[in-house]
């Protein structure tokens, strides 16, 4: 696990992107996956800088969004096939038939799921995984207590994801109580993660994620067990690991060869 502590929540996005770019340059066909909410929408602002710039094109890239809210209307402005569209898939010049979210309004939830993990593997796996983390260390919507084996599946979210959630709807009650995501095996089998954290609420959740021992009740800390999973965070949420020093050591002298940006 790579840890970098960048000043500002803006260098933040700066440095995944630099990551994800460079992946995407090297396969023009890279299959990214896709999270949403608030953690990285710095990443897709820098990438759609890029793309503006005319520095990177994603247009033959693909996409598997991360999660999806079950029973949302499709077209509502919170489903996540609407926001992956709006800030994703229009900024960064990608072909809307290319990019996949879960089927939350599928009839038959439990064939949904087997599809989109089939669908995942028909693409030739994710090559680069964006992620935030939640307060209460859960990735993608895997709560607390999540296998490390789970697949992509249904979840009930637990209270305090939907109260964080609760700002992008209208009224609190109007968050929905179940999902679908990728699962933390689902994850896993990406050839790269890239989890970016701001902000002193997600403190604890990145130390534990990080340091903290490998445990369901985290389910951050499974990506302990990736071999290339990037960490990129601000000095907010960075403040509560113990090797902090060794981590600005070593990213200072990263290998050249290694570097990318």
């Amino acid at each position: 696990m790579e840890v970098i502590v960048k000043p500002t929540p803006a260098e933040v996005g700066r440095t995944a992107s630099a990551l994800i770019a460079r992946v995407s340059r090297e396969k023009p066909e890279a299959v990214l996956g896709l999270a949403t909410g608030s953690s990285p929408l710095g990443i897709y602002e820098s990438l759609a800088a890029l793309v503006d710039a005319g520095d990177l094109d994603l247009s033959r890239a693909s996409g598997f969004a991360l999660d999806e809210y079950v029973g949302i209307p499709l077209d509502h402005p919170e489903s996540y096939a609407s926001v992956i569209a709006r800030d994703v898939v229009g900024p960064l010049g990608m072909d809307p038939s290319r990019v996949r979210v879960p089927d939350g309004r599928a009839s038959d939830i439990e064939a949904a799921t087997r599809d989109y993990d089939e669908a995942i593997r028909s693409a030739g796996g994710i090559d680069v995984q964006i992620l935030g983390i939640g307060a209460n260390g859960h990735i993608g919507f895997n709560e607390p207590s999540s296998s490390f084996a789970s697949r992509t599946r249904i979840k009930t979210l637990a209270p305090s994801t939907r109260e964080a959630n609760a700002r992008f709807f209208d009224d609190p009650a109007d968050v929905p109580t179940h999902c679908l995501t990728q699962g933390l095996g689902t994850i896993l089998e990406a050839k790269r993660v890239v989890l970016v954290a701001q902000g002193a609420a997600k403190a604890d959740a990145v130390a534990a994620m990080v340091e903290g021992p490998l445990s369901a009740m985290c389910p951050g800390s499974a990506l302990q067990l990736h071999e290339h999973a990037t960490i990129v965070v601000d000095e907010a949420a960075a403040a509560r690991l113990t090797l902090r020093d060794y981590y600005d050591y070593t990213y200072a002298n990263k290998p050249t060869w290694q570097r990318f940006e």
